[in-house]
């Protein structure tokens, strides 16, 4: 009978053979060694570049300067005035020729360092040298952060459409909701179909008043008077009425109670500063 035969190895990978004097080989399965000091360090300088806005926000948020007091005028025939009377978080603005420029500053407006009465009529020249149009201030704001209280475009959108925002100038059109309080008083079978009687309309609403009575003229001045008495919002170019909003929620008080120019990328003068109690 022939000798049986013997069994084959297994096909598995032969282990590595270890030398006397010779480190063993990396294993695959090893944890990698932790980060160095140095390795922390540089992570968390990128965390920090970051989280730049986000500290920059909770630690400058809410504590506004405040220096000046209403009735204020500024015709800005000084070039220090800027940095006296003004705060800003960002963007190139400066006194040229007696007049505030707004180089396109990407939404960090410009704010006077006076708080506002609830009720107050803000007036000044605004001029636009750029074909978009696009003529901004804020009012009833935070004193820091764009888009905080009411927002007023003289031709936005490409010198398409003006408007009086509410807490975001891309919020829901006002006419929208009020076809959602339509809809919602016939579903619910309520006597009202009011925005706030609906709930369509909250406190933290954030929405807008669309129009476009008539575009931006490059390089021709306005003269704006932005008023409010009670709740009603009330904005007239030339002394005519432009557009106006009934808020059912003003937004006043301790974080809604600054003034501040503005701008996106179009290139803005103002003149003419009047800020005046009603």
């Amino acid at each position: 009978m022939g000798q049986p035969k013997r069994k084959e190895k297994s096909a598995e990978a032969p282990e590595a053979e270890v030398r006397p004097g010779e480190p063993p080989s990396a294993d695959a399965s090893k944890r990698p060694e932790g980060l160095s000091l140095r390795g922390w360090a540089v992570l968390g300088a990128v965390a920090l570049a970051l989280n730049l806005p986000l500290l920059h926000y909770f630690l400058v948020r809410g504590r506004p300067e405040a220096t000046l007091t209403v009735p204020h005028r500024e015709d800005f025939a000084d070039p220090a005035t800027v940095e006296r009377n003004f705060w800003s978080t960002g963007g190139h603005w400066r006194v040229v020729n007696g007049e505030l420029l707004s180089p396109g500053v990407k939404n960090n407006p410009l704010w006077l360092k006076a708080p506002l009465p609830d009720n107050v009529a803000v007036e000044l020249d605004a001029r636009s040298m750029s074909p978009e149009g696009d003529i901004k201030v804020e009012i009833f704001g935070d004193g820091s952060d764009h888009a905080s209280g009411y927002v007023f475009i003289h031709g936005g959108w490409n010198n398409s459409l003006s408007v009086i925002a509410r807490l975001d100038e891309h919020g829901t059109p006002l006419s929208r909701l009020q076809q959602d309080a339509q809809r919602v008083a016939i579903e619910r079978r309520l006597p009202s179909a009011g925005l706030v009687e609906t709930g369509v309309f909250k406190r933290d609403t954030r929405m807008r008043v669309e129009a476009r009575p008539f575009p931006v003229k490059i390089g021709q001045t306005y003269r704006w008077r932005i008023e409010r008495r009670g709740s009603l919002l009330r904005w007239l170019i030339d002394g005519q009425p432009f557009m106006e909003f009934d808020d059912p929620f003003p937004l006043k008080g301790p974080g809604h109670d600054r003034f501040g120019f503005s701008s996106w990328e179009a290139q803005l003068y103002f003149d003419n500063l009047k800020v005046e109690p009603l």
